[in-house]
């Protein structure tokens, strides 16, 4: 079934650059900064979480604690792919499930706490698959920046509005996850949002413990509020992966020119025989056409490019529904 398409005003684009800057932040002093009521800030964060456009989910960088990113590339049997990836989308360490092309092959993000459990999906589950023929696992060495402020109204706010949201950060460089947070991670990767109480609740925790301990991860750059936002719902129905491959030296400067295009949801360096991972997101494919070979055609660096529309997607930011 079509969903409807949702219509934002300047107020709603404030109010999701707002919650990219701070997801926590109090609808009082998201109000403050965007000249409306919190009652306003309230009303229009429940519209959009009830039309599905936007979701606040908890995620951790778990890079910086010795774990690791990866994206891994499925290839199934004709007729198996969608069985194999609602079995990814129930991992708790997998995000991003999609069906790419034909049907057959299945892109996902995996992020585990430790190498064991990324060697347990990627070394054994998934090679004992039968439907699997194939497994091809790229590691995120480095995120660029992901700002698309022409799509979702990122990039509305000022300097000065921008600085008034962002939280203080204090010197959390002693802390570090352990598995005593794994229940206070999963409670945010369902609602970013949740209350002290909440998650207290979940954690077995004070609620003012909570408190601290989500802070000082957050402080730290091990916890951070990802603002996912669904974009077909404001027009944008067009999903592509690029596998885009750049000399060596010019990857960084690459990367950082991709995410000046406002087509690029996100932006990666990885390894394999491509080194940069693009979503590419367009209204439509005369628009995707246009992006590849103009916008993306343009930079200089590019020496090939695989481009894999996106057919479905299984399971976005957060836990599988």
């Amino acid at each position: 079934m079509k969903r409807e398409s949702v219509v934002l005003d300047d107020v709603d684009r404030g109010l999701l650059h707002a919650l990219d800057v701070d997801g926590r932040a109090s609808f009082a002093r998201i109000g403050e900064v965007l000249g409306v009521s919190d009652r306003t800030v309230a009303r229009r964060y429940a519209r959009m979480r009830e039309t599905g456009l936007v979701r606040l989910v908890g995620d951790v960088n778990a890079v910086r604690f010795g774990g690791s990113e990866w994206v891994i590339r499925v290839q199934c049997k004709p007729g198996s792919a969608v069985e194999v990836a609602t079995a990814l989308a129930r991992r708790e360490d997998t995000r991003w499930v999609h069906l790419l092309s034909g049907g057959t092959e299945i892109c996902a993000s995996l992020r585990s706490w430790t190498l064991e459990e990324r060697d347990e999906l990627i070394l054994q589950r998934l090679q004992r698959t039968a439907p699997v023929v194939s497994v091809t696992a790229h590691s995120v060495l480095h995120v660029f920046g992901q700002d698309r402020p022409d799509l979702d109204g990122r990039g509305t706010l000022d300097d000065e509005q921008v600085a008034a949201l962002r939280p203080a950060r204090g010197n959390a460089d002693h802390v570090t996850l352990t598995d005593d947070d794994r229940p206070l991670v999963k409670a945010l990767a369902a609602d970013g949002r949740a209350t002290y109480q909440v998650l207290a609740a979940a954690t077995g925790w004070s609620e003012s413990t909570v408190a601290r301990r989500v802070d000082a991860l957050r402080a730290a750059g091990l916890l951070y509020i990802d603002v996912d936002v669904d974009l077909a719902l404001i027009g944008y129905r067009t999903d592509a992966r690029l596998w885009v491959s750049v000399p060596p030296a010019h990857l960084a400067e690459t990367g950082a020119a991709l995410t000046a295009h406002p087509e690029v949801a996100f932006c990666a360096a990885t390894t394999g025989p491509t080194n940069l991972l693009v979503s590419a997101v367009c209204r439509d494919g005369k628009d995707l056409y246009r992006y590849l070979t103009q916008r993306l055609g343009s930079l200089p660096h590019v020496r090939g490019v695989e481009t894999a529309p996106v057919i479905r997607t299984i399971k976005r930011a957060g836990p599988y529904t």
